[in-house]
């Protein structure tokens, strides 16, 4: 019998389906399993509409809060990264910075937080070239992270 294209895939594709629905029903069952980071369990859901995210809520938050002046890149609550585009200082205009968050824990605490800082300058051609940048700053984004996430933590504890 000759090869016809695409008469093989329909019974592959047929199984791999099959096997897919036998899968998800499979895990559809295991309420049990704790998803990371978030103390929750597997279909469990803050309203019963949708999932919680993965990392603290309140350094999820502040770390929003604190980089808003820097254009967003990329942000991902289930695995708690954040990642902005270059900013540059209108100020400064021949330097520009990039910083990426990661969450790394589902508890508000000081050590659950690792900030990256990148830095650019421009040279005389107008490229861009790598350039350490002080190690003070990563820290002083951290903190002012943190203090953002106490802030918003008493805020709602207070009501």
């Amino acid at each position: 019998m000759p090869f016809v294209r695409g008469y093989g895939m329909r019974g592959g594709a047929a199984s791999a389906a099959a096997l897919a629905l036998f899968g998800l029903g499979a895990l559809a069952g295991c309420s049990h399993i704790p998803l990371p980071f978030s103390g929750a369990k597997a279909g469990a859901a803050s309203d019963g509409n949708a999932p919680a995210i993965g990392v603290n809520g309140y350094l999820w938050r502040a770390t929003l809060d604190t980089l808003s002046f820097m254009p967003l890149a990329s942000a991902d609550p289930y695995g708690g990264v954040v990642i902005t585009d270059w900013y540059i200082n209108p100020e400064k205009p021949a330097e520009r910075f990039k910083c990426t968050v990661y969450i790394l824990d589902a508890r508000l605490r000081a050590d659950g937080l690792n900030v990256a800082v990148f830095k650019q300058n421009r040279d005389g051609a107008g490229a861009w070239i790598d350039a350490p940048s002080a190690a003070q700053t990563e820290t002083d984004i951290e903190n002012a992270i943190l203090t953002r996430a106490r802030q918003l933590r008493l805020s709602n504890i207070k009501g």
